[in-house]
């Protein structure tokens, strides 16, 4: 549908403020005419056990993050984030990358994980070159292209979600060079375990463990905070030291314990950007891996 991409271009014109305010009307109307929605946004929070107060600023970031979309896919890959991401914690990276390990970017559906990526592979790519990340085509046609434009920015390569994928990402870490997950996406069937996630089991990805104990990268927790409309982002990064990554004979379960332990430690720090409407309580799809 190339109408939807030349409606995505135009509003990739609009200023992201703008955007964002109208983010906030997108999200309470959701929240409003959803009782689905509604029940699985108040289940996840009560499980937490995280106030609600505090969760209920989410109910806007939520449609902060489809409202900011056209600009964060759309615009010119010669418009930079310059001035609008601040770092906090750019060393642990650094410092990790200097040394030769090659780091996993743990960024879970908190804040703007769009602008994080794009923000992560603009600062460090001059010296450390591309982030690879695995990348999975669009369902719909009409999403391809937009899709594609966002994820072949400068600095930010994919590769995508098979066994060649996975093996291109090993390379990559092996070499030094570093990625980033969403730890918290439901993985298919037969790339989880069922893992304790705020009180509860869910499907649980084994990736990003595996990859740290066959590399030996370091895991970086990685979200990007959305400040107040008009004042951008803060893209927090945190070492994650735990032996369960460093130990292949760790079994996927007690990793995938470690990996929620992980996002439930972000969460907490930043509970009204957490996408508390996405279902983890759902069952993994089947998918086959080429």
């Amino acid at each position: 549908m190339p109408t939807i991409a030349r409606l995505f271009q135009l509003l990739a014109l609009v200023p992201l403020s703008w955007m964002q305010r109208l983010g906030v009307i997108l999200g309470w109307l959701v929240w409003s005419v959803s009782p689905r929605y509604r029940r699985t946004f108040v289940a996840n929070v009560n499980a937490s056990g995280i106030p609600s107060h505090l969760a209920k600023p989410a109910i806007a970031a939520a449609g902060m993050v489809v409202s900011e979309l056209p600009w964060v896919w759309m615009r010119p890959h010669t418009q930079t984030l310059k001035g609008l991401v601040q770092f906090d914690g750019a060393e642990h990276f650094e410092s990790a990358m200097r040394a030769g390990k090659g780091v996993i970017i743990m960024s879970p559906h908190i804040g703007s994980w769009e602008i994080g990526a794009q923000a992560i592979a603009e600062k460090f790519g001059p010296e450390f070159g591309d982030m690879v990340v695995l990348f999975r085509p669009a369902r719909k046609a009409w999403l391809e292209p937009l899709v594609a434009n966002a994820r072949t920015r400068p600095f930010l390569n994919s590769t995508p979600t098979t066994l060649s994928g996975v093996r291109t990402l090993i390379r990559t870490l092996r070499a030094g060079g570093y990625t980033a997950i969403l730890p918290d996406q439901v993985p298919p069937m037969g790339q989880g375990v069922w893992a304790p996630f705020f009180g509860r089991d869910v499907y649980t990805m084994t990736l990003l463990a595996k990859l740290a104990q066959q590399t030996g990268a370091q895991v970086i927790q990685t979200w990007c905070e959305r400040l107040p409309i008009g004042q951008g982002f803060c893209l927090h990064m945190r070492p994650m030291e735990a032996a369960e990554f460093k130990d292949a004979s760790v079994s996927a379960e007690q990793a995938a314990v470690v990996v929620n332990r992980g996002v439930e430690e972000m969460v907490r720090n930043a509970p009204g950007q957490y996408l508390w409407a996405y279902d983890r309580d759902k069952q993994p799809r089947t998918e086959s891996q080429a």
